[in-house]
Order: C-alpha cells, then structure tokens, then sequence
C-alpha cells in the first residue's frame, strides 16, 4: 500500500466519522428535549378555584391540581376563577 492510497483512506475514514457525527447531533436536535417528569398533583379543594365556560356558564371545582390544561367547552377555551374563601 503506497502513501498516497493511506493517506486516502485516512482521509474518507475522516469525512466519514464527521458526517456519522453531523447526522447525530441533526436527530438530537430535532428529536426535543427529553421525556418530563409528572407533575405531583397538589389539593386546592380549600382555595375554591372553578374553571367557567364564558358561553354556557357551565362550572368545574377544582379540588386537585396538577399541570395544568384548560378544557375548552362550547369550543372556547374555559376561564379559570378563584373565588372568596380565604
């Protein structure tokens, strides 16, 4: 093997490993961040928290919480209220 097919072998070997690593970090990036962690739910059955659709008037207690996601009702997205207590 002379010089010259060594030192064309070395260099495709090298345009390989940076294409391998290039392709890599591309689906790293674009698969996202990874999987969250749940989220504990908390009691709120004291605060008197609601969610209220603005069209129907139909109400929802919240007596737990976790991560939050408004629901849509008569397709508009539901208002989240607290109201008196303490």
């Amino acid at each position: 093997m002379s010089v010259g097919t060594a030192l064309l072998v070395l260099s495709a070997l090298a345009i390989a490993a940076a294409i391998a690593w290039l392709g890599i970090t591309a689906l790293r990036a674009a698969s996202g961040p990874g999987p969250r962690r749940p989220v504990e739910p908390e009691d709120v059955e004291e605060l008197d928290v609601y969610l209220v659709c603005g069209e129907c008037g139909t109400e929802l207690r919240i007596t737990r919480l976790g991560e939050l996601q408004v629901p849509r009702h008569c397709g508009e997205p539901m208002r989240l209220e607290r109201r008196g207590g303490t």
